[in-house]
């Protein structure tokens, strides 16, 4: 079975292996013809990003590299890019890399037309109608890992460097026009990032899964999403250089994000706050928490997993469940208490802080609340 194909869902997509090579005509279709190459400090010298600059210059469209960018990108990096895209005379952004990468690409393209800060534009209410809608630039997105699926999304998350607070950024125009998926770009993931992002892809759809809210589509690209990790990710994670594996979880990290239209929950909600007050890996966060989300969800959410076990072929329904995840944890070198990552008791209380105003938290089939909240991270630590 050949995996390549051209998909219009959520948008434009061109998948398979050795698709680097459409970026040029990629640029054309969203209109761009002086693109910034936007991604973070560890791509920036890898032959991956040497060989995409080389390709969009021998296309005519210049090498501009944008590349300040943190593991967890912040308003700084943002202010610093629209500087460079504005001062070259750019008129889109190719978002390249993992989640900081694709996250911070889609904000400078989203922030280069607009007078107002970032923080206006938070994901609460209707506070993205404030945005200048025509002054938004095209995006394409070039993913090079398997996990926040950020290519497929149209929000970023941005951490504010002064409060320590991970805001999501949301606008509809920040779906990137066409995205490419190119699992070579992948192959050179060391394992470690292999896992963290591909259990953030995992996250996603666990989480999208469990919520209570009503969007039949994003359950059944949940459900499939899932299978796809439980199949492929030890595969990625023990071999690299497994093409088929790599491509399963590009499509997976897709999925994810896709299916969290319909809502995430307490994993992101603890995740969120933990990366921005520790600088932890997102995925790895993730990794760490769901266990103990998962018993503390256990009643609202078994018979949906009872259904779903059966189909991803796990024995023992929610139990089954509970157990794979913490078998996969353990097979892929996730630690399995936030200690590990460096999280100390004394910032619960701040941690708990972040979580309960998190846009997350609305999607957990459990009501959090400060107390249990404060449960779920002793737990977990």
């Amino acid at each position: 079975m050949s995996l390549t194909g051209n998909w219009s869902y959520p948008t434009a997509i061109k998948f398979g292996a050795g698709r680097i090579s459409e970026l040029p005509g990629a640029c054309a279709q969203a209109g761009i013809t002086r693109p910034l190459l936007v991604t973070d400090r560890g791509l920036a010298d890898l032959p991956i990003t040497a060989q995409t600059l080389d390709i969009l210059e021998q296309a005519g469209l210049g090498r501009g590299l944008f590349a300040e960018v943190d593991p967890n990108p912040n308003e700084k990096n943002l202010d610093a890019g629209v500087k460079v895209y504005r001062d070259g005379g750019h008129d889109g952004v190719i978002a390249f890399g993992g989640g900081s990468g694709l996250d911070l690409g889609k904000m400078v393209a989203f922030m280069a037309g607009q007078t107002r800060q970032v923080w206006d534009f938070e994901d609460i209410g209707d506070w993205w109608t404030r945005a200048d809608a025509a002054a938004i630039a095209p995006i394409v997105a070039v993913p090079t890992t398997a996990g926040t699926g950020s290519e497929v999304g149209r929000a970023s998350v941005i951490t504010n460097s002064e409060t320590h607070e991970k805001k999501i950024i949301f606008h509809p125009k920040v779906l990137p026009s066409v995205v490419i998926c190119d699992p070579e770009l992948t192959v050179g993931m060391p394992a470690m990032i292999t896992a963290g992002t591909g259990l953030d892809a995992f996250a996603h759809c666990v989480e999208a899964f469990s919520s209570p809210f009503y969007h039949p589509m994003s359950q059944g690209i949940a459900l499939e999403g899932m299978r796809l990790v439980k199949d492929y990710l030890a595969r990625a994670y023990q071999n690299g250089q497994d093409l088929e594996a790599r491509a399963q979880m590009m499509s997976a990290a897709m999925m994810g994000a896709t299916a969290f239209q319909k809502g995430l929950g307490a994993i992101h909600a603890m995740s969120h706050p933990i990366g921005a007050h520790f600088n932890t890996h997102h995925g790895t966060t993730n990794a760490v928490c769901m266990p103990t989300v998962l018993d503390f969800n256990a009643e609202a959410i078994r018979e949906r997993f009872d259904m779903a076990s059966a189909y991803l072929g796990i024995a023992g329904g929610f139990d089954g469940f509970r157990a794979f995840v913490q078998e996969l944890n353990d097979s892929l070198g996730i630690p399995r208490r936030l200690s590990d990552l460096g999280v100390t008791e004394e910032a619960i209380p701040a941690l708990v802080k972040g979580a309960i105003i998190d846009p997350s938290r609305g999607g957990n089939p459990v009501e959090l609340t400060e107390e249990n909240l404060e449960e779920l991270f002793r737990s977990a630590l």
